[in-house]
């Protein structure tokens, strides 16, 4: 099956006119290479515009016979979805054989939160004393303290950085530029950081402008973050299932509880849609409705 040219197509599209992130178009290219694997494994030998309708359907039975959730399948139709569409724009094809295919109905799960008590102890069991504990601190406080997401964490600049103004700039999803406020707590512990220890350390070509460090003097990667996250939240004695990304929810859940605007919550969190910040009020009514169970009498 010759679909090459048309992935290399596809990616270059995904990268260079939609601007999407490497892990992003690397997503929507896993799943063009599952239809491709399942047409191989049905014996039908086609090109993208010989797919039909029942070609996709007879591809969800599939990948729900070998156990894949709604959620996932889900996700599967929107990148195929964007493919057909890019194939449209080529004129590759004139009809989408996407267009009646029904995404599988599914609830929206709310996220893991932690309490404000459980970040303080996430941060208290960081050791300073050791080498990366003053990073890693700083690590946490900018997760928490702006929302970012773990790509927006490891590409900080330090020329980002505007802490009179009590700001820092980010490149989000699609390279959208936000400014993003940041509180005394994270702006103190990244100045520490940058100070007293990066200062000292030898940095490596190409890298002067990162702010975040691995001891070889290169930025962090995504997996060095989830991994720092764990090995605290096993030292802290929290069992949830927690990554990175639950700083953003927190983040984001705290703000509602406390009363802010929800359009203000979608500008810092940089959501293209109010219906993605949406969720945070679910969340916050999860949250009186345990508060009432808790402490009411009648509860």
């Amino acid at each position: 099956m010759k679909w090459d040219s048309y992935l290399r197509g596809y990616q270059a599209f995904l990268q260079l006119e939609k601007s999407l992130s490497g892990n992003t178009v690397e997503a929507y290219l896993h799943d063009v290479k599952r239809l491709i694997q399942f047409l191989e494994h049905a014996g039908e030998d086609l090109q993208p515009a010989q797919v039909e309708l029942r070609h996709l359907q007879s591809l969800l039975k599939w990948v729900t016979e070998l156990g894949m959730t709604s959620r996932t399948q889900s996700r599967l139709i929107s990148g195929l979805k964007s493919f057909y569409k890019y194939l449209l724009l080529e004129n590759v094809l004139q009809k989408d054989p996407t267009e009646l295919l029904d995404a599988p109905r599914i609830g929206r799960k709310l996220p893991v939160v932690l309490t404000i008590a459980e970040i303080e102890s996430l941060i208290g069991v960081i050791d300073l004393s050791k080498p990366g504990g003053e990073r890693n601190k700083a690590i946490l406080e900018t997760l928490y303290g702006c929302g970012l997401r773990v790509t927006e964490l490891i590409n900080l600049r330090i020329s980002s950085l505007y802490f009179p103004e009590g700001f820092i700039r980010i490149i989000g999803k699609g390279n959208k530029e936000r400014l993003v406020p940041i509180g005394r707590s994270a702006q103190k512990q990244i100045s520490i950081y940058k100070d007293s220890v990066r200062s000292l350390q030898p940095v490596k070509r190409g890298y002067e402008d990162f702010l975040f460090l691995n001891r070889r003097g290169s930025k962090l990667s995504r997996v060095m973050i989830f991994t720092i996250v764990k090995e605290l939240a096993g030292k802290a004695g929290i069992n949830k299932s927690i990554s990175p990304h639950t700083f953003r929810h927190s983040f984001a859940t705290h703000l509602v509880e406390g009363g802010a605007d929800l359009r203000a919550v979608q500008e810092m969190l940089g959501h293209e849609s109010i219906t993605t910040t949406e969720i945070y009020t679910h969340l916050d009514r999860e949250f009186l409705r345990s508060t009432i169970i808790q402490f009411h009498p009648r509860g």
